[in-house]
Formats: C-alpha cells, structure tokens, sequence
C-alpha cells in the first residue's frame, strides 16, 4: 500500500514538472482519509462527493472530494491534483492541501481548503425575489475573481468550467474563490481541446467547435458570472448547443465590426441604473462574441471600473422584495434556408 502511494505521489510530480513551469514545493505525502472525520455532506454529482471532515488530531478542517473514477485508476483525480497543486497558494483560489487514501477502498481523495460558506449558485439562488445586488458589491466580487483567473493564467492554467457551482463563498461573505479545477488544462497542451464545460457559462467558440481556444473561455464564463450577479439569474440559458447559441445571437453583436443596434439590445437588459458606462465596458468586453476582441482576466483589471474597489461584503439577510419587471428580450427573425430541391433527371 505504501509503495502505491509514493509511486502516485511520484506520478504527481512528475506530471507537475512537466506540465507547469518548475517552482520550489515540498513533496506533499499522501495522508490517510480516516485520520479525518467527515462531518456533513458539501456537494454531491457526477464528479463524486465533496464532505466537510476535521482532523481528529489536529483539529483542521478541510473538504474531502472522492471521485466516482471512470477509469477505475485514480487519472481524473490526479489530474485535478495537478491543476490545484500548480495554484496552491494564489489569491482567491482554493487551496489545496493535498491528497489521502481510504485504507478501505484504496482509493485516492482530495484534501482542499474549506471555505465555510455556500457556493456562489446556491448563494443567489436563495436571493431570488430579493433586491439586485449594489453595483459595488458586483465590482468586488468580480475584482476578486477576476484576479484568482489572472493569476491562473498566469500560471498557465485554463479552468475551463467557471461558473457559479465552482465559485465558493468565504464563511464572513467577504471572500470569494473559484474551486473545481477537474475541467481544467494547461496552455502547452496542444491542440485539438475537447468541447468542455457548462453550456450556460461556455464560450461561443467552444460551442462551434472551435479546437484551439484559449484562456479568454474563462473571462467569457466570467462575464456570465458577472451578469448573473446583476440580474439574479444566467443571462444564457438554452436546452442544447444550438438554443445556447440562439440565446447570445439574441442579444450580443456577433460581428467582427460591431453595430451598436445590438450592442443596445445588452445594454437593455443592463441599463445605466443597474450598471454604470464604466460597469458596462467591463461587461461587454468579456461577452466579445468574437475571442480575439475579449478581454484577458488582466486587461479587464486594468479598466476604470476598478480603479475604486472597497471590500466585498455580499449580503447575509434582508427583507425580500418584489424584482423589478424583466425586459423582453428582441428575438431575431430565425432564417429557414430550405434544401435545393434534386435536380429532374435528363431524359435520353
């Protein structure tokens, strides 16, 4: 059992190195999983199940992740144990504290920090019929993950599946840190990338099948993240990849040259008493339909909209209200371009 544990902790490190450029780290032993009380079930899918444990010696709490593995050898596991390992330590990130083996099953999990609060889907869902959140409140929260993704991309890593579920809300409300990184990839991968993600958050060119994205998929799940946080609710919601992409030709320019016909159509739904001209540039700019005209995690930290950011502080309580009436959305005439009808056969 020992002798497996240190060949997968082996594995790890040399899938880091050669993945994700070298930096000092300490190798991470791999614990024992019943050297932790599991106190309450976090969140449970189609990855497996997360749980709230504490060490009994230590008194540490952390949530435990156990993979429903598809190959049966642990690979999603230890490929996600690599991703969390290469930004352990980045600001608004969760952390990662390494992995353990149930003596049972001899299966791996993995140890990661324990944020303490809902996450960020369960968060709003429990506000519907409230009041919108302040603009401020939108601002630093998007500060705050618009930085954990810079400094991810930084490391080159592409999370590829950044959405409300995978953004954890800190205990005080005052934090917020993108988790799940069993999607993620690294920028020298090389191509063709597979179709990957949440279809409400995905990118216009991972949903055309696009092989060759970038790390702008993550600053397009953003800012349907951002719009969530105004509105309440996604701003994108189709059955399938085509209704997804019927749902952002309704509303965004999907023009290399931009018509301001339709960039009003956005700026409808988020109209200057929600969102300020400098709130909308910020906005906007990550739901470029077209990646080449999205901003970067970086370049949108560098817009006037942040240049006054005051500490998150999302709402704990308050008195629900009736939300402002929705604003139809123009739908666009759908084209039904018919077959060619067969050609009548020459008669000899």
């Amino acid at each position: 059992m020992m002798q497996q544990a240190a060949a997968a902790a082996a594995t790890i490190d040399d899938d880091h190195a050669a993945a994700v450029a070298p930096r000092k780290r300490q190798r991470i032993p791999i614990a024992c999983a019943q050297d932790y009380e599991e106190i309450c079930c976090l969140g449970a899918g189609a990855f497996g199940v997360v749980a709230k444990a504490r060490h009994r010696v230590t008194g540490e709490t952390v949530a435990i992740k156990r993979h429903r593995s598809s190959d049966g050898h642990n690979g999603e596991l230890l490929r996600e144990a690599r991703f969390l390992d290469a930004c352990d330590g980045l600001p608004f990130l969760v952390g990662y504290h390494g992995l353990a083996r149930d003596l049972a099953t001899a299966e791996l999990c993995l140890l990661t920090e324990y944020v303490g609060g809902p996450s960020l889907r369960d968060y709003l869902r429990g506000r519907r019929g409230r009041r919108p959140l302040p603009e401020a409140t939108v601002r630093a929260a998007m500060w705050q993950l618009l930085t954990g993704a810079q400094r991810m991309h930084e490391r080159r890593v592409v999370h590829r599946d950044i959405k409300p579920a995978n953004i954890l809300v800190g205990e005080d409300h005052r934090t917020v840190k993108i988790c799940d990184l069993g999607l993620a990839m690294h920028a020298s991968e090389p191509p063709p990338y597979a179709k990957v993600g949440t279809l409400s958050y995905m990118a216009p060119e991972v949903l055309l099948g696009r092989a060759d994205y970038d790390a702008r998929v993550d600053t397009w799940s953003l800012g349907c993240v951002m719009a969530e946080l105004l509105a309440g609710r996604p701003l994108f919601e189709g059955r399938d990849e085509v209704e997804q992409l019927w749902a952002i030709y309704e509303v965004l320019d999907t023009t290399d040259g931009g018509h301001q016909q339709h960039d009003s159509l956005l700026r409808e739904l988020f109209p200057e008493e929600t969102l300020s001209l400098d709130g909308f540039e910020v906005l906007s700019g990550l739901l470029a339909f077209n990646s080449e005209n999205r901003l970067t995690a970086a370049a949108a930290l560098q817009l006037p909209w942040f240049d006054n950011v005051g500490a998150l502080a999302l709402p704990k309580e308050e008195e629900a209200v009736s939300a402002p009436p929705s604003v139809p959305r123009k739908k666009k005439p759908l084209l039904i371009i018919p077959p060619p009808l067969p050609k009548k056969p020459k008669v000899f």
